[in-house]
């Protein structure tokens, strides 16, 4: 089986349904011969980052939480955060992520997604 390219238009599109479908995309889930522990490899492009639909009070909602194991330094960033320092394409990428199953296989899924503004 081939890898295919797939390439979405973020234009409009809600944060959450647009990363169910690159989600699914990534996993092979469209591919008849899908077992969840192989890869095929097919490549996904989201165009029109900047222009997804993301309201201001989802953006001031959702967080995202990190922590070094220490007392006292959890550390949470809003999506209106990370948009400002990293950018929209670090939003998706995260979404995207958080869709994803955590196995061996999600940091090469990660490496198939390309987000341009």
């Amino acid at each position: 089986m081939e890898p295919n390219t797939h390439t979405i238009d973020a234009k409009g599109k809600k944060l959450g349904r647009l990363a169910s479908e690159v989600a699914h995309l990534l996993m092979d889930k469209n591919v008849p011969e899908f077992e969840k522990y192989k890869k095929i490899g097919n490549k996904v492009v989201v165009t029109n980052a900047s222009k997804i639909n993301i309201s201001e009070k989802r953006g001031d909602e959702i967080r995202y939480s990190r922590a070094s194991m220490y007392p006292g330094n959890l550390v949470q960033e809003t999506i209106n955060d990370v948009r400002t320092k990293h950018g929209i394409k670090e939003v998706v990428r995260r979404a995207v992520k958080g869709m994803l199953p955590n196995n061996k296989l999600r940091p090469d899924m990660l490496k198939r997604l390309e987000v341009k503004d």
